[in-house]
């Protein structure tokens, strides 16, 4: 791999959480019966006429904004021909050369990730196969199509070639999901299939400022199966390569069961789209008054989340990393920050415990660290007052400590009398840790916690093993 750089750019398509589709009225719905939410639009009748949707023009710009688009004075719909059963018109209406936000960037680990393109678009309809394995087309028996999703309004989200690696593409989405669950404008929920992702892989010698002839994998639905197709994908390019061969440019199938790679097809190229301007609709035009309105809707995005993370709470890169994966989870680490006044603790716990922001209420969670930070209890007794706040989320911690007589045991000549005993009752790992064997002695305070039941703050116990002995 020292020798090849992977090449990596994405197109992700978001489905927007409008109430109704792109172009007709038919209601914008996951989990209705098949073919129960169409209308002569979306099915294609001959003699019907489109009507943009201003909420997914709304939120079209908001994902440009987020992302430091420019968002276009004016910019139109294309219409892009293929011919295929999950599009009735045999045509979808999209975006070419005039798309509704162009440039931008994302931040990621330090590095821009640009953003050529987001234009908006309709979704297809959804193939259901049958008679294969597993729902997948190959060796399915015969294929049924659902024309609910037909219409559904789609932003594709297009990135420069800019990522050098599957772990950067999986940090990427993950930073890119969160910002539009932030925003507001989808639920991106991959599994029913409201985020997709293909990826373009190529590979080019280290230092070669050329392109290396692209592949397409598509289909995949999470990222660790991105993340694993773009490896294999990169590991075969490079064994293409270095036995003499030419990567040929098509579109390919991941399958995380076998780990194999198929080939789908020959990779399209724009003209084989035949793009036109779509005659039914006019222009898009949106004003300075909307996109600055739009502007003043977004609220904190999570890359300046992170940054404020690191610089106001002090925290570590992937502290702040892990607790803004979640708007949510975000939220609920400042809630017990500020009360606990322990920003570190709070992280750790936030993140070490993840069904804390559903199951524990901030204050609680901010009491336990305030327990923990005053003596009052060990941050073994701690863990077991969490799952009796989890068993009584509105009990006080406090009063939980006093009622289950979990307060450390603090006192030296209390401790002491537990430290003489054990010494005595071990005069082997005595005799191991006067003659230099340092570690024994984490055996013999292990023997007073297990007096204690955690009630003593093992530092403390350590602290008097070594000045006894």
């Amino acid at each position: 791999m020292s020798d090849w750089e992977p090449v990596i750019g994405l197109e992700i398509h978001v489905q927007l959480n409008t109430e109704t589709k792109m172009f007709c009225c038919c209601e914008n719905r996951y989990g209705a019966d098949p073919n129960t939410l169409t209308c002569p639009l979306c099915l294609g009748h001959p003699g019907v006429l489109p009507l943009i949707n201003q909420a997914a023009v709304d939120r079209a710009i908001k994902i440009g904004l987020a992302l430091n688009s420019q968002v276009a004075e004016s910019c139109r719909f294309h219409r892009k021909n293929y011919f295929y059963p999950d599009s009735p018109k045999a045509y979808q209406i999209s975006q070419y050369d005039e798309p509704i936000c162009s440039g931008g960037h994302l931040e990621v680990d330090g590095t821009s990730i640009g953003i050529t393109r987001a234009h908006l678009e309709e979704d297809a309809a959804k193939l259901v196969h049958a008679g294969g394995e597993a729902g997948r087309i190959a060796g399915a028996e015969h294929s049924l199509v659902d024309f609910n999703r037909c219409g559904t309004p789609l932003v594709e989200i297009v990135t420069e070639p800019d990522i050098r690696s599957p772990e950067q593409a999986t940090r990427f989405l993950s930073l890119l999901k969160n910002t539009l669950q932030t925003i507001g404008v989808s639920d991106c929920d991959m599994e029913k299939g409201s985020l997709r992702c293909d990826a373009n892989v190529s590979v080019r010698p280290a230092g070669a400022t050329e392109f290396g002839t692209k592949t397409e994998l598509k289909n995949m639905n999470s990222f660790k199966f991105l993340a694993e197709g773009m490896a294999a994908e990169i590991e075969r390019q490079i064994g293409v390569l270095e036995s003499g061969g030419t990567v040929e440019q098509e579109t390919l199938h991941y399958d995380p069961r076998t780990g194999a790679l198929r080939s789908l097809r020959s990779k399209e190229e724009a003209h084989d789209y035949r793009y036109f301007p779509e005659p039914d609709l006019v222009p898009l035009a949106p004003s300075a008054e909307l996109i600055e309105r739009l502007r003043g809707e977004l609220p904190e995005l999570p890359a300046g989340r992170i940054a404020r993370f690191e610089r106001d709470y002090s925290l570590p890169e992937q502290y702040a990393v892990d607790l803004n994966a979640d708007a949510g989870v975000a939220d609920y680490f400042e809630q017990v920050a500020e009360l606990a006044g322990d920003p570190k603790a709070a992280a750790d716990w936030v993140i070490n415990q993840p069904t804390a922001v559903a199951a524990v209420p901030a204050s609680g969670l901010a009491g336990i660290v305030k327990l923990v930070n005053g003596g009052t209890i060990t941050a073994t007794i701690a863990k077991q007052v969490y799952g009796l706040l989890e068993e009584t989320p509105d009990a006080d911690p406090v009063v939980l400590v006093e009622e289950q007589g979990l307060a450390s045991i603090g006192g030296d000549d209390e401790l002491m009398g537990m430290v003489d005993e054990v010494i005595e009752a071990n005069p082997a790992l005595v005799e191991q840790f006067r003659g230099g064997k340092d570690g024994v002695v984490n055996a013999l305070v292990g023997q007073v916690m297990k007096k204690t039941q955690g009630r003593a703050d093992a530092r403390k116990v350590q602290d008097l093993f070594r000045s006894r002995l």
